[in-house]
């Protein structure tokens, strides 16, 4: 059955994908970002680029009056935007901590409230939530962006009991390391927070640590890969809640559950 989906993040990266194999599907997909430019090829498949910045309320509101106006409904949503900030907690300012909070959550919620009341009055819906597994595990110097991901993890489990008895299903994607240029960008914002700090050398050892895992390793799962769960967890018609997907994410998860805090600081540690 055909749907009217809507995706944030849609410019690069498992986003992007998602978004093509979506359209490949035969599916009305909105694809939500704000670099146009990085998506006339969406449009040229047969897509919908549409401008957003989700930490604009206004912006919100009015893209999801014009998809509404468009379609007549909102059948799913996947909360795909999101960025890594990087850095010791003492270093990186309570402005910068904010803005990732401000994208990585309070963005992510402002669309969910913008779109619930659409699905509510269909009796149907699903929001598809991209967490990472990092909101279930910890690395050196991801402190805010780790504290983001812990938070939708709780908040996306709230809002599933919530919606469900308006016919709204709420699922969460944990991807592992996918092969992006998330990483190397926030390797070098990483590297930015430590100049002339007391955590300078342990930072930059991460840093390197990260930039090579993002541009040399190539056991990181592609994008594509990715994207087919996310699609999944967007169509299936019983998803399950939670779907860990990409390179060592269930090891790692599996890992997390079993050994203690203290155990997995220092195997978390080998690591950078």
């Amino acid at each position: 059955m055909k749907k009217v989906i809507v995706i944030t993040g849609a410019s690069s990266g498992m986003g992007k994908e998602a978004v093509k194999l979506l359209i490949n599907q035969g599916h009305s997909v909105y694809a939500l970002a704000r670099r146009m430019d990085e998506m006339q090829d969406l449009q040229q498949l047969g897509g919908h680029p549409m401008q957003l910045d989700i930490t604009h309320e206004e912006n919100v509101r009015q893209v999801v009056e014009t998809i509404v106006q468009r379609e007549g409904k909102i059948d799913v949503l996947i909360n795909n935007a999101g960025y890594g900030s990087y850095g010791a907690v003492e270093d990186v300012s309570i402005e910068e901590a904010k803005r990732q909070f401000e994208v990585n959550l309070f963005g992510l919620a402002r669309i969910t409230q913008a779109v619930l009341p659409i699905m509510r009055k269909n009796k149907s819906g699903r929001i598809v939530n991209i967490s990472s597994i990092g909101g279930k595990i910890y690395t050196p110097f991801g402190a805010w962006y780790h504290a983001t991901k812990h938070a939708l993890e709780g908040w996306s489990d709230c809002l599933r009991i919530e919606t469900k008895p308006f016919g709204i299903d709420v699922v969460i994607v944990e991807p592992g390391g996918v092969l992006t240029p998330w990483g190397t960008i926030a390797a070098e914002n990483l590297k930015k927070t430590a100049e002339n700090s007391a955590y300078q050398t342990r930072v930059n050892k991460t840093a390197d640590y990260m930039i090579k895992m993002y541009t040399e390793d190539n056991n990181l799962s592609s994008p594509v890969t990715v994207a087919a769960k996310i699609v999944k967890a967007s169509t299936v018609r019983k998803p399950r809640t939670r779907y860990a997907t990409g390179y060592m994410a269930k090891p790692i998860l599996f890992i997390r559950r079993w050994v203690s805090d203290r155990m997995f600081d220092w195997i978390i540690s080998r690591f950078g």
